[in-house]
């Protein structure tokens, strides 16, 4: 039979004129030959007691596990997986773009987080796009650049909790661009899609293809020019980066393609340690860092959540994914009005975050009616997010992005890698919280997450996807705390997306928004959304990534899962 993901829902009514054929249709995410667990499983949780590691690359994950096998902290091991990925990876992360992260300290028994994120250049002003006829900055080109903070992250994880240097943390990517390495499946899919986005602007076909031709699946790629750059920040630490020779080639690049990043943009850079801030889901403490991110969206999606019978409605209702749908319409709303640089504005996130608020937005729940009002956002861009956690205790959740898969395009010359194109989530509306300004840091999708009990660490997680994070985030807490599901399945589960009021693939517009519902979800349980006033459209690979790592604090060992649906690997010792 024919999968639910081959439909391509393009106009509203075709969704009530679906084949009757898909009534006993066998989705492909079913894994009906497993002895145990839940049959959409693709496999078991990895289980070890000394370390674990979960990347979205498996190169990563090894560079992680040897760094932790030769003695090295999760600290440590993330950092070395975060510049593999920088290499074998490019598609989606790069020391262009900017990181956040929460650790969990075992020696203080805190979580700490950290947000490096980059800045708008100081010289582009709001009338230089309003001069230009710009009423949103554009996706590519030199406009949408903004500070890349991803470096001086490293380097602010190393300092406070790392036991190796840099030079030893960054030696195993420097020996792999230099040798090369072969492109797994996904990410060559993704290279190729870049090429058509970006593959016109100076310096991408140098660094990323092989002869004019982006490398395919199982072909050797390397990146001699990211090796050097690597082996600069090695030796030269932070300041090579932000105050020598790359600040200085980024500066000059930038002002050749009409850009405004500049030399002294780089060199005021810096990062923030923040606080994590958190909601309590049936007596587990889920973490987020506060905006200029979106994960508070997903404490507030829990928060009205927590309201419901979850349990009692089960995965695969209507009456469960109307109500989670709901819940995200009201905390996107928030997302789009308040969630900004919080040195500009003062955003109430202890009064989002609050019971108190999660009761009064649960009143304009209708159990019977979708909502029309709703402005979601947007859902598109691409990230990695890897976890490590390590033999004393200590456990980190990093995530990191170039936003919309390789960034703006702009790659500076013979650096071996792609600038960011963050800017472009500023607003340009009079007023809004996140109004463009200079030396302002952007609206920001990608969030990591973590997890405590009775203040103990119990897990570490993320899903990457752009605006799908949050939505991702609540349905993994949901599929664990009210499904009982396990680590690995809870990642396995289908997923429910909510996307804005113009479809995922941009060809129609609805009040209301576009549910899409991956497949393994019964056509039964669309059909009663349909009645109840929800546009359901179908999209591919649209539905994020996910890695997590989860500590077992009765037997002393840590369970690992990644992501089915990347070229991910959870592995430990």
């Amino acid at each position: 039979m024919m999968p639910l993901h081959t439909f391509r829902l393009r106009h509203v009514k075709t969704v009530f004129i679906l084949s009757l054929s898909l009534l006993f249709t066998t989705t492909s995410s079913l894994a009906y030959d497993r002895i145990t667990g839940e049959s959409f499983a693709t496999r078991s949780e990895i289980i070890a007691q000394n370390g674990m590691a979960a990347t979205s690359q498996p190169l990563a994950t090894q560079v992680a596990l040897d760094v932790l096998k030769s003695g090295g902290n999760a600290i440590d091991a993330a950092i070395a997986a975060n510049a593999m990925l920088g290499l074998v990876e490019p598609t989606g992360c790069g020391i262009g773009g900017d990181l956040f992260a929460i650790v969990w300290d075992a020696e203080t028994k805190q979580l700490y987080g950290l947000n490096a994120s980059g800045r708008s250049p100081q010289s582009l002003t709001l009338e230089h796009f309003k001069e230009k006829g710009l009423d949103s900055i554009p996706k590519f080109g030199p406009l949408p650049v903004s500070v890349p903070g991803a470096v001086d992250g490293w380097f602010m994880l190393n300092e406070r909790f790392g036991s190796r240097s840099m030079q030893e943390l960054l030696a195993p990517s420097i020996e792999y661009a230099k040798t090369g390495f072969p492109v797994t499946e996904l990410i060559a899919y993704y290279f190729e899609m870049n090429q058509a986005r970006i593959g016109q602007y100076p310096g991408f076909t140098d660094t990323f293809t092989i002869n004019g031709k982006t490398p395919k699946k199982g072909e050797i790629f390397r990146n001699p020019a990211l090796a050097s750059t690597y082996e600069k920040i090695a030796t030269g630490g932070r300041d090579a980066f932000y105050k020598g020779d790359i600040a200085r080639v980024i500066g000059s690049f930038m002002q050749e393609q009409g850009g405004f990043l500049s030399y002294e943009d780089m060199a005021a850079h810096y990062s923030e340690w923040v606080a994590p801030v958190s909601a309590n889901y049936r007596g587990y403490d889920v973490w987020e860092l506060p905006p200029n991110g979106q994960g508070i969206a997903a404490l507030q999606i829990l928060n009205i959540l927590e309201l419901y019978d979850i349990e009692g409605m089960g995965h695969d209702s209507a009456e469960y994914i109307h109500t989670f749908v709901e819940a995200k319409k009201l905390a996107f709303e928030d997302r789009a009005k308040f969630y900004a640089d919080p040195t500009f504005n003062q955003i109430p996130v202890d009064w989002l975050i609050s019971k108190e608020y999660a009761k009064q937005r649960q009143q304009l729940i209708s159990p019977t009616k979708a909502a029309k009002r709703v402005d979601a956002g947007k859902n598109e861009g691409d990230t990695i997010y890897l976890t490590v956690a390590d033999k004393f205790g200590n456990m980190v959740s990093l995530i990191q992005s170039n936003y919309r898969g390789m960034g703006s395009g702009m790659i500076p010359t013979d650096l071996g890698f792609v600038l960011q194109n963050r800017g472009e989530m500023f607003a340009m509306e009079d007023g809004h919280f996140n109004q463009y300004a200079p030396g302002k840091r952007p609206f920001h999708t990608i969030i990591p997450a973590f997890v405590t009990r009775n203040n103990e660490p119990l897990m570490s997680f993320g899903v990457m996807g752009g605006g799908t994070q949050p939505q991702m985030h609540a349905q993994i807490i949901v599929n664990m705390i009210d499904f009982g599901m396990n680590l690995q399945e809870a990642g396995d589960a289908p997923r429910i997306l909510h996307s804005g009021s113009s479809s995922p693939e941009g060809s129609i517009m609805t009040d209301g928004g576009y549910v899409s519902l991956e497949s393994g979800f019964d056509y039964k349980t669309r059909r009663e959304l349909m009645k109840k006033g929800h546009t359901i459209t179908d999209v591919n690979g649209a539905y994020g990534g996910y890695q997590a790592i989860l500590f077992d604090s009765k037997n002393k060992v840590y369970y690992g899962a990644s992501e089915s649906r990347k070229d991910g690997q959870a592995a430990g010792y």
